[in-house]
């Protein structure tokens, strides 16, 4: 099992300067999309009642819905705040408990992804995980959270490569330590731009 409580919690009272991916994410647009997901969980809530809040909050839907749910725009200015919204209102339709501050964290874990070149390394896969830059962990709140690789590919690179290396990563992980749930695999271009998601 990975011990993730450790490498994901940083270090209280360091003075080290953060890097930009470790802060949270910028501007007010947390309430914005606090606001979306409370909507889309009042739906899910109509819809599917006490069920849907199973389904959501316990089983991840919310977090899942999250990758794909819009405006784009809109959530992705603080997913962690939509998650937040979508969870509340489709656990009781009625408690809001909007955030005070951005919800979502990204937090970079270089020894993650030493680990995760070492296992490939000795188990044919070293070629797709040199195209890993960085892992990320994004933190959607204080349980839940998802992994990102900051890749070398672009939106031009095969689509099989890619497929390769979600392959590659989801064979090597094997769950989480603790109270914390990661829900989806994330890969990104060099550019930032999302190229494939997958269930962890």
């Amino acid at each position: 099992m990975l011990s993730l409580i450790t490498v994901s919690c940083g270090g209280g009272g360091s003075t080290t300067p953060e890097s930009p991916a470790s802060r949270p994410t910028a501007g007010h647009g947390y309430a914005t999309a606090y606001d979306a997901g409370w909507r889309e969980g009042e739906r899910l809530f109509k819809d599917g009642g006490k069920g849907a809040g199973v389904r959501e909050v316990v089983w991840g839907g919310c977090v899942r819905r999250s990758l794909t749910a819009q405006p784009q725009n809109v959530v992705e200015k603080d997913r962690g705040a939509w998650v937040l919204g979508c969870k509340q209102a489709v656990g009781t339709g009625t408690e809001r408990h909007p955030p005070a501050g951005p919800v979502t964290r990204r937090t970079p874990d270089p020894d993650l992804l030493a680990r995760f070149r070492s296992w490939a390394g000795a188990n044919g896969a070293k070629q797709p995980a040199l195209h890993v830059g960085q892992v990320v962990l994004i933190h959607l709140g204080d349980r839940d959270y998802d992994v990102e690789l900051a890749t070398t590919y672009t939106d031009k690179s095969a689509k099989s490569a890619v497929k390769r290396l979600a392959d590659v990563f989801v064979t090597w992980w094997d769950g989480d330590d603790g109270d914390t749930t990661a829900w989806n695999l994330i890969v990104t271009a060099k550019d930032g731009t999302r190229l494939s998601t997958r269930n962890l």
